[in-house]
């Protein structure tokens, strides 16, 4: 059976997490039709399925610079419209996040892309790509109706995981093939909690606790280094303290969270272990006395599963030395942020010179194989240790706004996103606020 089309656009964006909605914004923004593509009933993927807190628009260190802006600026608005937004510094030094109430955050997305011209398309997974010499010219959309057909000139895989470029056959390094793989987490969050007495103790007593829990053999805690934080709600706290692996080794080659059979066994196995910190909370933390489990996740966290090769791979090196590129669209001055398996820790922190932040290049969100493709998010073109650090939110939605505009300025070039000279869209960006360099925000 043919699947119907059901419509044509200049621009379709797959995936509305942060970087998703903030492409398909920029898009619609710029004056292109534009299609978001979304597999929850909701938008903004990790940003309000996972999370509740934007790192990365903030450098760690001793003077912290702001250097992100533009439609995350916009979004950060929004949630004050709605309610308190908590400003406060990482358990890590990674720089003060912003935690917001992701329900919230759901209604902000939605309004910013509705009020941009966005035609939103809410529980569709892309099944498939038609790909003619280097063009994605139409996907396939399983939907609660059946199976869809959409078609556009420019392309933005968001989805995280590029299931665009993986369905389109654009070659992408698998996490735990080449280099490590980071690991999942279940989050959840407590209510009923006393801030005051849990403030009593330290990020390393907390820790000592948990060791002392795990070594009991009273609790399963594989992860020994775990943080809970508070939120925008009185007596609630949020945690990320879980701990999974996602690489299987098999006879057919390395397996991770991009197979269905993997992540439903890290879905369930997640909360059977987020139900032991809980309980261990409730047992062994000041403040946590009278506290209770209010709720899981809506899915997993997951940080990392296929990257996109890209005209330009950003490295570990890049990072570290905080370099700076002609054709930079954003900032970062988050740490190396790696969470693997090893050990009882298995979180290792690497920090950027104090004040510094490397640049991204736009040649990391361009598909290598591709002329009509651009990546944004965690899918983008890194190696394993630069991933760990711009995968932070808040340079996911630079990125998002990046790509977005150059896939709205390529359609009058059929879609050729290398045909976008980049001073057209540095300006575009500088025009809606985006940060590019690091001199501009001292």
């Amino acid at each position: 059976m043919k699947a119907p089309l059901a419509g044509a656009y200049d621009v379709i964006v797959v995936g509305s997490g942060s970087a998703g909605s903030p492409a398909a914004i920029a898009s619609a923004r710029a004056g292109a039709t534009t299609l978001l593509i979304e597999k929850l009933p909701f938008l903004g993927g990790n940003s309000t399925a996972v999370l509740d807190t934007f790192y990365g628009f903030f450098t760690p260190g001793e003077r912290p610079l702001k250097v992100v802006g533009g439609i995350g600026d916009d979004v950060v608005r929004g949630l004050e419209e709605l309610g308190p937004v908590v400003r406060r510094p990482n358990t890590y030094g990674a720089g003060t996040g912003v935690t917001y109430f992701a329900e919230h955050l759901k209604v902000v997305w939605e309004s910013l892309t509705i009020d941009a011209g966005v035609d939103v398309l809410l529980h569709a997974f892309v099944q498939a790509a038609t790909v003619d010499d280097g063009l994605i010219t139409e996907v396939l959309v399983a939907t609660k109706a059946g199976l869809r057909r959409y078609r556009a000139k420019a392309f933005v895989d968001a989805s995280g995981d590029a299931d665009l470029c993986h369905h389109a056959g654009f070659g992408y390094e698998l996490a735990g093939d080449i280099s490590p793989a980071q690991t999942l987490t279940t989050t959840f969050r407590m209510v009923n909690v006393d801030h005051q007495a849990r403030r009593a103790i330290s990020k390393d007593e907390l820790h000592a606790l948990m060791a002392e829990a795990a070594d009991s053999g009273d609790y399963d805690l594989p992860r020994r280094e775990g943080s809970d934080h508070i939120t925008p709600i009185d007596g609630m706290t949020a945690t990320v303290m879980t701990r999974l692996d996602q690489v299987r080794h098999t006879d057919d080659g390395v397996r991770n969270a991009t197979d269905p059979d993997i992540l439903t066994r890290a879905e369930i196995e997640g909360r059977r272990q987020a139900l032991e910190y809980a309980r261990f909370l409730i047992d062994r933390v000041p403040g946590y006395e009278r506290a209770r489990l209010v709720a899981f996740a809506s899915q997993i966290g997951l940080r990392e599963t296929r990257r996109v090769y890209g005209d330009y791979r950003i490295s570990r090196r890049d990072v570290l030395a905080a370099r700076q590129f002609d054709d930079q669209i954003g900032l970062c001055g988050a740490p190396i942020e790696d969470h693997h398996g090893s050990g009882e820790t298995g979180t290792t922190w690497e920090y950027l010179p104090d004040g510094k932040a490397v640049g991204i290049p736009l040649s990391t969100l361009i598909a290598r194989d591709s002329r009509n493709t651009l990546m944004a998010g965690r899918c983008f073109s890194a190696e394993h240790d630069a991933q760990a650090s711009i995968r932070s939110m808040a340079q996911c939605m630079a990125m998002g706004q990046a790509a977005g505009t150059v896939a709205a300025l390529s359609v009058a070039g059929g879609g050729d996103v290398r045909g976008v000279p980049f001073g057209k869209v540095a300006d575009a960006l500088v025009a809606d606020r985006a940060i590019l360099d690091v001199e501009s925000v001292r």
